[in-house]
């Protein structure tokens, strides 16, 4: 089952659809439980599109990396963008604050068995069965 992605997209919110759903076709092969997929679809897509807005900010010319492994009971999604990098606490999330900005992050966090960030980094962790 184990399995090892390693990829990177140019800035442009327009591709990142087909990137995701390429990956996903992998995955399909290896992961049967269509709620684990839908997760990492989620997370993916989350932190794809927060690096490329936030950290590239939509410069074409930047791009945004991500490194996915599959492993026994774990599924292990890191993301990097060449921003300065982002100061994120879980614990400063407002919900009824109805800001545009920082719901991604706190749904990946709902996603995610484990969250860590590091800057410029996401690593997302889940466990599967």
């Amino acid at each position: 089952m184990d399995f090892t992605y390693n990829g990177s997209i140019c800035s442009d919110l327009g591709l990142i659809k087909n990137f995701v759903d390429n990956i996903l076709k992998k995955l399909n092969s290896i992961i049967d439980n269509k709620d684990t997929i839908f997760d990492i679809r989620l997370i993916m897509n989350e932190l794809i599109i927060n690096g490329v807005f936030h950290g590239n900010h939509c410069i074409d010319t930047k791009c945004v990396n991500l490194s996915l492994d599959v492993q026994k009971d774990r599924i292990i999604i890191s993301v990097k963008d060449e921003g300065e990098g982002i100061d994120f606490d879980i614990n400063t999330y407002d919900p009824l604050d109805l800001k545009c900005g920082g719901r991604g992050l706190v749904l990946v966090h709902g996603l995610s068995d484990e969250l860590i960030v590091n800057e410029n980094q996401i690593i997302a962790i889940k466990y599967i069965s």
